[in-house]
Parts: C-alpha cells; structure tokens; sequence
C-alpha cells in the first residue's frame, strides 16, 4: 500500500488543490482535497484488465464546476430539503433554493466547493487520506460551528473505507455522504448492471422529488431490488414514483438499522464480471440511475455522459429529514459527536 500527492490546480480563489493516489493491490484510487472528490477508481475484470469504475473529470477546473457532484463530499445536508426550510428547538431557518424550490446538497457553496486540509499516511497496511474542514456558524444559513473530519482508507481486500466524524458547538442539522456515480463496465450505459438492495421499503416523493413521509414496502413494485435486478429492467414502467423521478432517484430504508456497520447493496456488472459491495452504518441509500445526465457533460477521456452514464448508491439518513419527525433523526446537538461509515468493496464473479 502506498499513497502519493501531486499538485491539481489552483481555485479562482487561489487556493492550492492537490490530487492523492491511493494504491494498493490490484486497486488504485485518486481523490482531489476539492471538495473531497474521489476522481477514480481503477480495479481489475474478470480477466485482470484494469479500469477505471468511477465517473469523473480531468481538470481542477471541471471539478469547481461539477455539475452533477461528481465523486464529491456532500454537506452539510445531503439530498433535498422542501422549500430549504425548516425548524430547530423552534427557531426556523431558511436555506437557499438552490435546486428549484428546494434546498440542495449543502447549498450554492457546500462542502462539494471548498478545498478541505488535508494529510495523508501508510499505517498498518492501510493508505489513508484525511480531509478537515471547519465550516463557520450561518455558513449557507446552517447554524453551528461545525468541525467535520472524513478518512478516505483504502485496505489490501480492495476496501474503501469512509468514516466521517462531526461536532458542532450548536445543535445543526447534518447529513453527509459521497456522490460517487459507479460504471462497473467503464463506459456505456448502466441499465445491463444488476442490483440488490437490502431494503423492504423506500420513501416516495412527489413531483418535486420531496418525500411525502409515507414509508412504503416495496413488495410488488419497480422498487423492489431485494433479489438481483437488473437496473434497466423496470427502470421504464409506467409507475408514478419513477415518472417523477425519470428512473430511480429515491431514498431507500435499509433494513436493520442499529448504527452498525451491515450490508446496504451490491451490484453486478455481467460483462466484465466486476462487482461492487456497499456496506453503511446510515439508514438510508439514495438510489440514483444517472437520470438527468444528457450529454451536455464531457468526462475523463473525452468521454460524453449521456443519460444513465453512471448510478450513485449514496449512504444517507432520509431526505428532509427535520421536517419528517418520524425519520431517524439528522439533528447533531453541541457535545455529540457524527460517526458514520460507508464500505466499498470491489471485486470479480
């Protein structure tokens, strides 16, 4: 195992980003301190070719706008928040609507947009990265001063490991997660993968992909991924959930739920054999098939996304949350302490 740094770029702000190569065998793994991207993975086929699994961009510059949160840190708040309000120890905030009324991924600057400090080391045949970032009391409305720690840890069985930690010195709302876009195959289209969640329900949304704050059994639906499915299998039925949404873009409820470290999902791609095992202390995944990609994106290697490029198995608590007592809780109070894990795990069948 071994890591290396190399200089990425230089923000409009004019602070320095660098590039991290996380090594290991038969796996290497490339994370920016921007916004805690991860820029690629590169693991074996069936037949021990290399390739790179992971959606992405070749310049510093692509990543300071990024879109679509290629490979990002998300934060403070992950996923949608109705209208970007809600209501804490009965003091009401209001977020920007950033993502039409709602509130999006931490806002217009979220954590996906700051250049997190960062140190690196080799320790008990681990590769580790470690990204801290201090995110000030009112930044993008959020009340708090909030000091977030996450560890990028790659291990020798192809693991990548990520634990985020959190404190704040006033109750907050949080809700972290990656915003990796997965293609097992390298290129085309992810409809052919085959997915298994282990979820018995999911959370709908309306038409402006806010949860109604019904939990909802999958059984007899598009939604029910708890055998292998292939994604593109249903992906088009006439089911008012995925009209929405123009595929899968829903909260899962994990089942389980106990804040230990269990199996959220794995995923299958027939033609190069590779696989990928998402392990997850959160209770949540957000289950997202690449539908608003159109082709207006040009990737590494020239590479264009078009729709359904990529898929994101984002490990979360639920969508807006604060305004749903009855979901697991996103509230961090001054004193506790965030801890969440998330476990990738690469392989071949």
């Amino acid at each position: 195992m071994n890591i290396s740094k190399d200089h990425f770029g230089t923000t409009p702000e004019g602070h320095e980003a660098f590039l991290y190569s996380l090594k290991g065998d038969g796996i290497e793994v490339r994370i920016t301190n921007y916004g805690g991207a991860v820029t690629s993975i590169v693991v074996p086929d069936r037949d021990g070719n290399p390739g790179d699994v992971v959606l992405g961009y070749e310049t510093l510059a692509e990543y300071v706008k990024n879109p679509r949160y290629l490979g990002a840190l998300i934060g403070r708040f992950a996923n949608r928040i109705a209208e970007g309000k809600f209501t804490l120890n009965d003091v009401p905030y209001q977020l920007v609507q950033n993502n039409g009324p709602n509130h999006l991924h931490g806002g217009i600057r979220g954590f996906d947009k700051v250049v997190w400090q960062a140190s690196e080391m080799v320790e008990d045949g681990k590769a580790i990265l470690r990204l801290k970032y201090f995110s000030k009391d009112g930044e993008e409305y959020y009340p708090g001063n909030l000091e977030v720690d996450v560890a990028y840890t790659l291990s020798e069985d192809r693991e990548l490991r990520i634990d985020y930690h959190a404190v704040s010195d006033k109750a907050t709302i949080l809700n972290l997660t990656n915003h990796s876009y997965f293609n097992l195959a390298g290129v085309g289209t992810i409809v052919n993968h085959e997915l298994s969640l282990n979820a018995n329900a999911f959370t709908p949304i309306g038409p402006k992909l806010i949860p109604s704050g019904e939990i909802r059994d999958v059984n007899e639906t598009p939604m029910d991924f708890r055998s292998r499915t292939r994604i593109g299998a249903r992906i088009d039925d006439a089911y008012e959930q995925l009209g929405f949404a123009g595929g899968y873009d829903h909260n899962f409820v994990l089942n389980d739920f106990t804040g230990r470290l269990r199996q959220a999902a794995a995923v299958f791609e027939p033609d190069s054999g590779r696989t990928l095992e998402v392990f997850t202390t959160q209770p949540g995944v957000q289950f997202y098939s690449g539908n608003f990609f159109d082709g207006t994106i040009k990737g590494k290697r020239g590479v264009v996304y078009e729709k359904r490029s990529g898929f994101c198995l984002e490990t979360q608590h639920f969508p807006d949350s604060p305004n749903h007592p009855h979901f697991p809780t996103t509230v961090l109070e001054p004193g506790d302490v965030f801890s969440e894990t998330t476990v990738f795990r690469f392989g071949v069948a």
